[in-house]
């Protein structure tokens, strides 16, 4: 193979050491030689200047380390739980913003002036310092039905949102021992599994028989959405940021509040949520062994998938002769279910990605394809070119390059689960075939 000459330029203007190397240092080198260790106390003047930035965590073996740095992050984690305002405290703000009432609309909304709010914060103390600042004044000023003035229920409400999020980061963080802002899944298992009693909407109606599948759902939903690239942990920052965490905890408020039972229905969470998916399961699991195989799955939805497909599907998904559990059904039904978020896509480009190139060409979408023609043909359909398929496909996803599609690509066109569809489900095909007619159901 012939090496770049622009390569081997780099290499001989590369330079390797901060000073010129002689050329008698050179003809002593001795490639055999082993490497020095290096030598951890070593005295550089940088040293007393730049501080340590990484203290990596210890290792498995150090046992009496390992408890330290738990015992440390759990105290840690303690002092910033009682930096939050109690109970008591959010009683005693509402109180406060109360009296700070400058009008009251004929909806019965009460509204807060930007000077009264200022009062307010300096009345409440520094437990809530984070929450009470005028940008919040600002941003709930938008939306007031009087210009100028912030609703006092919404000061009230965002406040007790952000004080229960912090309780519940702190929470889950707990099950992050060693304090890298990680939860593996046996983490988040452990985790669910011991917030179950504390919301209110689960536990109250929860069969104990259950509450496995329950909280198997649960986990696989978060590392399904906030995993995909299966590196097997995720980032608490991310189950906070996305929503995740909150939605979860919603589930502790009671259903007296006609507005919590209508939230309760579209909670990704809620035993409703779990159960369903639950069922389609059982509905799919024909012969009752618990398991799946290639032809109970393919009657999934509308039960025109491919057969190459749940091919590739049973190929990467872990199988117990040759079928497949409820664990893998569930990034199966969470792809399927959530065609156009990245985390569907990830995991359906990597089942269409046959040849594992990270990137899908014309040869690609044919060897789908050829099952959907094998569709149309059964039903004495109108033949459709795939020639010309493929370039709507490639003129609907535009990819950087005009011969691959990968799958930020895919993302990137917000055509992804069109795309996937037409080439896994002879249904969606049809649906897209007759767009104008049936744009709902592709």
């Amino acid at each position: 193979m012939e090496i770049d000459p622009e390569l081997l330029k780099a290499f001989e203007n590369l330079q390797v050491s901060m000073r010129p190397i002689s050329p008698e240092e050179i003809a002593a080198f001795d490639e055999s030689t082993p490497l020095k260790e290096r030598n951890e106390k070593q005295d550089h003047p940088s040293y007393s200047k730049i501080p340590r930035f990484f203290d990596p965590p210890p290792k498995p073996e150090d046992k009496i380390r390992q408890m330290l740095r738990r015992e440390a992050h759990s105290m840690f984690l303690q002092r910033q739980a009682a930096l939050l305002p109690d109970t008591d405290e959010l009683d005693e703000m509402w109180k406060i913003l109360q009296d700070h009432v400058d009008e009251t609309t004929e909806a019965k909304d009460q509204l807060m002036e930007f000077d009264s709010f200022i009062k307010v914060s300096e009345k409440l103390g520094e437990k809530f310092e984070m929450f009470i600042r005028p940008r919040l004044f600002l941003t709930l000023m938008v939306n007031s039905p009087v210009p100028g003035k912030a609703e006092v229920l919404a000061i009230f409400k965002y406040v007790t949102g952000r004080v229960a999020l912090e309780h519940g980061r702190i929470g889950i963080s707990f099950y992050d021992e060693m304090g890298q802002g990680f939860l593996q899944e046996a983490d988040l298992e452990n985790y669910v599994r011991d917030i179950i009693p504390t919301l209110a909407q689960v536990s109250n109606f929860l069969d104990p028989l259950f509450e496995t599948f329950y909280v198997c759902t649960v986990v696989k939903k978060f590392f399904f959405f906030l995993d995909p690239l299966h590196t097997g942990r995720i980032r608490i920052e991310d189950a906070i940021a996305t929503g995740m965490l909150s939605e979860i905890l919603e589930l502790r408020k009671g259903e007296e509040d006609q507005e919590i039972h209508e939230k309760q229905d579209r909670n990704w969470f809620s035993l409703e949520s779990v159960i369903e998916v639950y069922d389609t399961f059982l509905g799919l699991d024909k012969d009752h062994n618990g398991l799946l195989s290639k032809e109970e799955l393919a009657m999934f939805g509308s039960g025109t998938l491919t057969s190459v497909f749940i091919d590739r599907v049973f190929k990467v998904s872990r199988t117990y002769d040759n079928e497949i559990d409820y664990k893998g059904f569930l990034e199966f039904f969470f792809a399927l279910e959530n065609r156009d978020k990245p985390p569907a896509l990830h995991y359906l480009f990597h089942l269409l990605d046959v040849d594992h190139q990270g990137f899908l060409t014309a040869h690609n979408l044919s060897y789908f394809f050829d099952d959907i023609t094998q569709h149309i043909k059964s039903t004495d359909a109108e033949q459709v070119n795939f020639q010309d398929l493929k370039d709507e496909i490639f003129d609907m996803v535009k990819p950087k390059d005009p011969n691959k599609i990968t799958v930020k690509d895919l993302i990137n066109s917000d055509q992804g689960d069109i795309v996937v569809s037409i080439l896994i489900e002879y249904q969606r095909f049809c649906a897209y075939e007759n767009r104008d007619e049936n744009r709902q159901k592709i």
